[in-house]
């Protein structure tokens, strides 16, 4: 694979994804007993955005630039902006998900980040050194995530593959079956990006299948889906999410569409029963 999320940090998926993470730790959080993340495909964990892959695709400009300059952003958002700030140089780095769980980790918490390229993953590596409760593991993120969830207890499962294998829509819903059946209070998070129809309606009839529970889902669709050769939106996807969920990511994705999108796009929360 040749993906490299240098070149994507901060665009208006990541908006959408960080914004909803740090709502779901907020809620899985509170008070609730010692949580478990488990994130399959961790990268690097913070991007320099004045680095040449950052400069070179302009995605960050438009998507984290937009925002900091924002003053209307809703809450979730605002959130993000913050934690952006406090990431360093004034916005220069962009906090991506590993940075962001380990930014809000209790003391009882747990982190385990997934990370399968070497370079990728001693930077990681690097990013998390000395943050308690924080594991990082240079494997196959698909394979390990079973094993790394705890079989009771809170816990969240992160799935954020680049989605350029053929296979990698396949071994998400795999990853999620099996973490969710050996715990049966574990939440998935699933990321995806949004090019066609067909393909996201398989994906979403195959995960419901595999997880015999509702999925709630989240889209943002910059723009219709008319061109299955571009990224037109990215959606999430949630199994057993917590409890009040839907208001805030219904603000995230409105703003994302209103403030990001181009004529017809749109954005929608739902739940596939």
């Amino acid at each position: 694979m040749n993906y490299r999320h240098a070149f994507h940090a901060g665009n208006f998926a990541d908006l959408v994804k960080h914004a909803a993470l740090l709502e779901v730790l907020s809620r899985m959080m509170g008070k609730a007993p010692p949580l478990s993340v488990v994130d399959t495909h961790a990268g690097a964990g913070i991007y320099d955005l004045a680095g040449g892959e950052a400069k070179r695709s302009g995605e960050a400009e438009a998507g984290i630039g937009r925002l900091l300059a924002a003053t209307d952003a809703p809450a979730p958002l605002a959130a993000l902006a913050t934690a952006a700030r406090e990431a360093g140089r004034d916005g220069r780095l962009y906090p991506g998900s590993p940075w962001l769980v380990a930014r809000a980790l209790r003391p009882a918490d747990r982190y385990m980040a997934f990370e399968l390229r070497p370079e990728e993953h001693a930077a990681l590596a690097r990013t998390l050194r000395g943050r308690r409760g924080v594991e990082t593991r240079c494997a196959d993120g698909f394979a390990g995530a079973t094993g790394a969830i705890p079989r009771d207890g809170a816990a969240l499962l992160l799935i954020d593959p680049p989605f350029e294998r053929p296979d990698d829509y396949l071994r998400t819903v795999q990853a999620a079956r099996a973490a969710l059946a050996r715990n049966r209070r574990a939440t998935a998070m699933i990321w995806l990006p949004l090019k066609d129809l067909a393909t996201f309606d398989a994906f979403l009839s195959d995960l419901e299948d595999a997880v015999q529970a509702p999925v709630m889902v989240a889209e943002a669709r910059l723009r219709p889906l008319s061109d299955p050769m571009k990224m037109n939106g990215c959606a999430l996807a949630f199994v057993r999410p917590p409890a009040g969920l839907q208001p805030p990511l219904e603000a995230i994705c409105g703003w994302v569409v209103e403030r990001l999108g181009e004529t017809g796009g749109a954005a929608r929360i739902w739940t596939a029963a």
